[in-house]
């Protein structure tokens, strides 16, 4: 999917700050662009943790977390770079080949990329693991794990009216 038509999904900008989670929309260009999605999540202003949950028309998430140094990032299926652009862009950021064919489902990046916030590698990797699920579901899952279900919940009952 390339050029300006909407990609089917939704982005969430995540922060926690004074032990509170705060659930924002992201624009719709954070859907096709990493690059668009990167610098909507380095506008936050925040003391506390930032990070993106972007679906990606029901095939696969990408996590993303801005820091200092860069941008941490995880994307479900690296299969997925065989069809989406922003796929093809993490994967590129990650200095990852993408695979040959979409036979296989494996994520690709930093597990550990929300260890710090209470969701180890390991854990990360079961909800991924959980391919029948939609990436609707599995951020879900990562939102209750977390600790902002509730919040996430009701920013998606606004966006998927």
């Amino acid at each position: 999917m390339s050029g300006e038509e909407p990609v089917p999904g939704f982005g969430v900008a995540v922060v926690r700050e004074d032990g509170k989670w705060r659930c924002d929309p992201m624009d719709a260009t954070a859907l096709r662009e990493l690059d668009a999605a990167i610098t909507e999540l380095r506008k936050t202003r925040t003391t506390g943790a930032v990070f993106g949950l972007l679906a990606i028309d029901d095939e696969f998430f990408l996590l993303l977390r801005p820091s200092p140094g860069g941008v941490s990032l995880l994307l479900s299926d690296a299969a997925a770079a065989l069809d989406y652009d922003i796929a093809a862009d993490a994967l590129d950021v990650l200095r990852v080949d993408p695979p040959e064919d979409d036979e296989e489902v494996w994520p690709e990046g930093s597990l550990d990329i929300l260890a710090d916030l209470g969701l180890p590698a390991p854990e990360l990797q079961v909800i991924i693991d959980e391919i029948d699920l939609y990436p609707d579901e599995q951020l879900q899952m990562i939102a209750q794990r977390l600790g902002f279900a509730s919040e996430f919940t009701k920013h998606l009952d606004t966006i998927l009216q």
